[in-house]
């Protein structure tokens, strides 16, 4: 039977997913959740299935593929405004994870300049479903 996290380690949940640019540690995060550092790692990871380090580095993983994705930011600056230190583990760590080079996965994703913007107003009407002919619509048949 599942049961939900307790609101306790939702709390350290949320604080990474505000705060993943700060130094977090896990002594910081067993505070806000009020447990002992080694209780509280045990228990998030029973919680959600992954050690509180392995969670903040998804969300700043994630969050440095957003930049790659959407900003002409080097991978430097990417690598510093998602809270990590060094370019090298970073990029190994991206590499590992999406199996490309952050330089490779930019590559991959076109820049936000070369998309094409459709206007909302053309996007609704393309969008709009064709109109039906109902019973309704048609003159009545004379039997």
């Amino acid at each position: 039977m599942f049961q939900p996290p307790a609101r306790h380690l939702l709390r350290a949940k949320d604080l990474i997913d505000a705060r993943f640019r700060e130094p977090l540690d896990v002594p910081a995060l067993a505070r806000a959740a009020h447990l002992s550092p080694a209780h509280f790692s045990r228990e998030f990871r029973r919680a959600f299935g992954e050690t509180p380090h392995q969670y903040l580095l998804t969300r700043r993983l994630e969050r440095a593929a957003a930049f790659l994705r959407n900003t002409d930011r080097t991978v430097m600056d990417v690598c510093l405004s998602v809270g990590l230190s060094s370019v090298g583990s970073f990029t190994t760590t991206f590499t590992r994870t999406f199996g490309l080079s952050p330089t490779a996965y930019r590559a991959a994703h076109p820049p936000p300049s070369n998309r094409v913007r459709i206007p909302t107003c053309v996007l609704q009407a393309y969008a709009r479903p064709q109109s039906s002919r109902f019973r309704e619509d048609s003159p009545a048949r004379q039997g």
